[in-house]
């Protein structure tokens, strides 16, 4: 048999394989994001799952479970960013939830915007929102760059940042808004509701849970936190109560809507929304790959008040269990999951409650944040060697600000101070490092883990002046915005470089992906070329990452 007939049988053998053998197209990539779900969690828990839901990755996709972020603040918006960026918060620019301005001292928050307000509701200074903190491009914006607009994008969550961060610049997003009742969008996105978010927002179902009890989805002998309902170092928001069941129950509607999104009612509450676009907005029909994120956030909201060992924290992650099953078994009636790419992961880690930790021996406590209020020691320290208490303009995890204008005053040098206030503030229990922002810009800062992380995290227009890392299970955070719940103090905040606090699962299924559990160490910054990669487009602008090769064979 010649070359020309090898050939000819060759190809011809090749047409007569089925046309459904070929690689299905693809029709939506759905991006999962849960808020303080910890990597070391889907094991613990998996015994208990269903088999639609966190079962559906481990039982048919691939599993990263040595996953840790690379920035020194792991907050929920730098997480949400450097999932969609690929990109480490130098690059993209949520250096925090929040950040002062340099110059004034002023708060910033991440997705703050005046010039685009809250549909349904008048302008108001400071509540403003959009994406334009956000620096560079995300997945979802270089998929719609890639076909000239046929592909969309929307973003859901009950968190702002959650949603407007992840959903990138060029397309939609929603969330929970606390004033209304319901979820509600930017002048940004839409200059009035769509039809069918009007609709929606009109059927008020987040009223439906008022007087409702959030009670245990699973018999309660099962949890393996079903000892520790009640622990003395948890607090509770007033009118939820610190033991099951919670009676979702409030005085005022603003305070029962912030207590909605804090248990897993406000899950059960997003998937309702997010059914309603995927139908309305017939995701994933046309002939274009279309891009949907998801945040859930009750996890995050059960890890702070009740601890990431609570009951609580346990059963808010097997009910989002049953919503990602529910969720699955949607998008396969309008899409098909065979025409799915699914990503899941989450914008952070947790530590335990610090009280908890010290229970077992540990070295924990909680750094007092009133030392930087202008009676503080430090401030008398500046006061004894430059003959000026205003030397600091406030904090904002984790960075501590001075007050240039103060300095330049006195004709002392920034670089001088920042020194003097990080040697002072390593002398200080709680505090495991300091490092001077002239120091890290000039690289006179050892080349280490943590402090490659801390570089990783500055933005030299949004950074302080002193970047503060707190020692192991000690917390630094400010309990300011907490009061109105009712409590002094959050019980666990993340929020540091430390292992329990970067590590998050990654999780890919979908056509063609194999399961397999992967040991190796890689990043959440890794999600997006490999997103990228899948489709045969650029990476975001700012992207570090790298793709996935276990998802790519």
């Amino acid at each position: 048999m010649n070359l020309r007939l090898l050939t000819f049988v060759a190809l011809a053998l090749l047409a007569a394989i089925p046309a459904q053998a070929a690689k299905p197209k693809m029709r939506l990539v759905l991006q999962i994001t849960v808020d303080q779900l910890r990597g070391d969690f889907v094991e613990r828990f998996g015994d208990r799952f269903g088999k639609g839901g966190f079962r559906y990755f481990l039982d048919n996709g691939v599993h990263y479970n040595n996953a840790h972020y690379t920035h020194a603040n792991t907050e929920t918006a730098p997480g949400h960013a450097t999932l969609a960026t690929g990109a480490p918060p130098a690059y993209h620019g949520i250096v925090g939830n929040d950040w002062l301005d340099r110059n004034t001292g002023t708060s910033i928050y991440n997705t703050s915007d005046d010039r685009h307000h809250i549909l349904g509701e008048e302008p108001r200074p400071n509540k403003g929102v959009s994406p334009r903190n956000l620096k560079g491009s995300t997945f979802s914006d270089e998929l719609i760059m890639s076909n000239a607009g046929e592909s969309r994008s929307f973003s859901v969550s009950v968190k702002d940042r959650g949603a407007i961060l992840a959903g990138g610049h060029a397309g939609k997003a929603f969330w929970f808004s606390t004033r209304q009742g319901t979820f509600v969008t930017s002048t940004y996105y839409y200059d009035e509701y769509p039809q069918w978010v009007s609709d929606w927002r009109s059927l008020r179902l987040a009223d439906e849970y008022m007087g409702q009890d959030w009670e245990l989805v699973l018999d309660h002998d099962s949890y393996a936190a079903a000892d520790a309902d009640d622990r003395p170092f948890e607090s509770s928001p007033v009118g939820i109560g610190t033991t099951f069941p919670h009676r979702l129950d409030a005085d005022a509607p603003a305070r029962f809507y912030n207590l909605l999104r804090l248990t897993p009612m406000g899950d059960e509450l997003t998937l309702q929304f997010v059914k309603a676009l995927i139908d309305a907005e017939e995701i994933g029909q046309s002939q274009n790959v279309d891009y949907l994120q998801i945040s859930f956030s009750s996890p995050d909201y059960a890890g702070h008040f009740f601890g990431p060992s609570s009951l609580e924290y346990e059963d808010a992650v097997l009910r989002l269990d049953g919503v990602l099953e529910e969720l699955f078994r949607h998008i396969n009636k309008k899409i098909g999951l065979y025409r799915t790419l699914i990503v899941l992961s989450a914008d952070h880690g947790g530590p335990e409650i610090p009280e908890h930790a010290a229970a077992l021996g540990i070295d924990a406590g909680r750094f007092p944040l009133d030392w930087f209020s202008n009676s503080n020691p430090l401030s008398k320290l500046l006061t004894a060697r430059y003959g000026r208490d205003d030397l600091i303009v406030g904090h904002q995890h984790p960075y501590l600000y001075l007050n240039v204008h103060a300095i330049d005053e006195i004709d002392a040098e920034v670089a001088e101070v920042e020194r003097f206030v990080a040697e002072q503030l390593t002398l200080t229990p709680g505090i495991a490092l300091a490092v001077p922002t002239t120091d890290l810009m000039n690289g006179r800062i050892p080349d280490m883990p943590i402090q490659r992380m801390i570089r990783q995290n500055f933005d030299p227009e949004r950074s302080g002046h002193v970047h503060l890392v707190q020692d192991q299970y000690w917390f630094l955070h400010s309990n300011q915005g907490i009061r109105n719940l009712g409590i002094e103090q959050l019980p666990a905040v993340h929020g540091s470089p430390w292992r329990y606090d970067t590590y998050v699962p990654i999780m890919f299924v979908g056509p063609g992906i194999s399961r397999r559990a992967v040991n190796r160490r890689v990043a959440p910054r890794d999600v997006a070329p490999t997103l990228s990669a899948w489709f045969g487009i650029k990476p975001p602008s700012g992207s570090t990452g790298e793709p996935l090769e276990e998802i790519l064979r």
